[in-house]
C-alpha cells in the first residue's frame, strides 16, 4: 500500500540532531522529499546520505533558523528543487551552560559571586540566557512564518513543533529553556487558530527526558553509571527509562497523517514515559 505522504516535501529544521534525524528518516522511508536542515552543514549531510542509501530523497542546507533572511533563502531553494513545502517539523533549539544554574534554589553566596563554580541565578549571563528564548522561540516562529505561507497558498499543511517537559513544570535550572519551551506551547495553540481556516494544522511533541549527545554528558558519569540527576528523573518517571529517538516516530507518524488526525489542532503531546503523572511523592 502506498503511503499517504509519497511525494510530499518536509522541511525539518534541527536535523542533524539525534531526534530530529530519526523523524527526518522515518518521513524519508515512507516517500516524502526531505530537506534536512542544521547549522551544521556537515551533520545534515550525514542524514542525507543515510537517506539516499535507501534510495530516499533529500538535500541538505546549512541554515540558522533564527535569520529571517536566511529561511527565506531556504524556502527559495525549495521551491526550486523540490517545490511547496507541505510539513514543517520545528526541531531546532537547545540550552547553554552559562543559562543553567548550577544550584536549585537561591544561596546567598551567588550575591557575592566569589564561590567558585556556584553559578544562581544572580550570576547568570544574560546575553546567553537571551541566546536560548531567541533559538528556542523565534527559532520555531521564523520557519512557520516562512514556510506555512506555501501551505496557505495550498489550502493545506501540517506543522509539528517541539515543546517540552517544561512546558508544563519549570524544571529546575533551566530557566531559559523552561520560559522558551512554555512559549512554544503557546504560540502553537495561537497559530493553530489562525491557521485553521487555511487548512492547517498546528500541534506540538513535548518530549520527555530523551537521550543526546548533550543530555548524555548530564546523565551519566564517566564510568557509565547514573549522574544524581540521572536518578531523580528516573525516580519521577513511571517507566524507569530515558526516551529515545524511535520513542517520537510514531507520533509524528500520527501528527502528519491527514486521515487519522484530520481533526487535531492546537494540541502539545507528551511523550514522557509518564512523567506528569509521577507526583514525585
Amino acid at each position: 500500500m502506498e503511503s499517504i505522504l509519497k511525494g510530499k516535501v518536509a522541511v525539518v529544521t534541527g536535523a542533524g540532531g539525534e531526534l530530529c534525524s530519526d523523524m527526518a528518516i522515518d518521513l524519508a522511508k515512507k516517500g516524502c522529499k526531505v530537506v534536512v536542515l542544521d547549522r551544521t552543514i556537515e551533520k545534515a549531510e550525514v542524514v542525507v546520505e543515510e537517506i539516499k542509501a535507501f534510495e530516499g530523497i533529500a538535500i541538505a542546507i546549512d541554515c540558522d533558523v533564527t535569520s529571517e533572511e536566511r529561511v527565506e533563502e531556504v524556502r527559495q531553494q525549495v521551491l526550486k528543487t523540490f517545490g511547496s513545502c507541505s510539513i514543517l517539523i520545528n526541531g531546532a533549539g537547545g540550552n547553554q551552560a552559562d543559562a543553567v544554574t548550577s544550584i536549585n534554589e537561591f544561596q546567598e553566596e551567588e550575591l557575592q559571586g566569589t564561590t567558585p563554580n556556584l553559578r544562581g541565578f544572580f550570576n547568570l549571563n544574560m546575553k546567553r540566557f537571551l541566546d536560548v528564548v531567541e533559538v528556542n522561540t523565534m527559532g520555531t516562529v521564523i520557519p512557520c512564518f516562512v514556510f506555512a505561507k506555501d501551505m496557505a497558498e495550498n489550502e493545506g499543511g501540517t506543522i509539528i513543533n517541539f515543546a517540552s517537559m517544561n512546558a508544563y513544570r519549570p524544571l529546575s535550572r533551566v530557566p531559559a529553556y523552561a520560559l522558551s519551551k512554555a512559549g512554544i506551547a503557546n504560540f502553537t495553540q495561537w497559530l493553530a487558530a489562525y491557521l485553521a481556516p487555511a487548512g492547517i494544522r498546528v500541534n506540538a511533541i513535548a518530549p520527555g527526558f530523551f537521550l543526546n549527545d548533550r543530555s548524555r554528558k548530564i546523565m551519566f558519569k564517566e564510568d557509565g553509571s547514573h549522574t544524581s540527576r540521572a536518578n531523580n528523573v528516573l525516580d519521577n518517571t513511571p517507566m524507569k527509562r530515558f526516551g529515545e529517538a524511535p520513542d517520537l516516530i510514531g507520533t509524528m507518524n500520527w501528527l502528519v497523517d491527514q486521515d487519522a488526525s484530520a481533526f487535531v489542532t492546537g494540541i502539545t503531546i507528551p511523550v514522557d514515559g509518564g512523567f506528569l503523572s509521577c507526583a514525585g511523592v
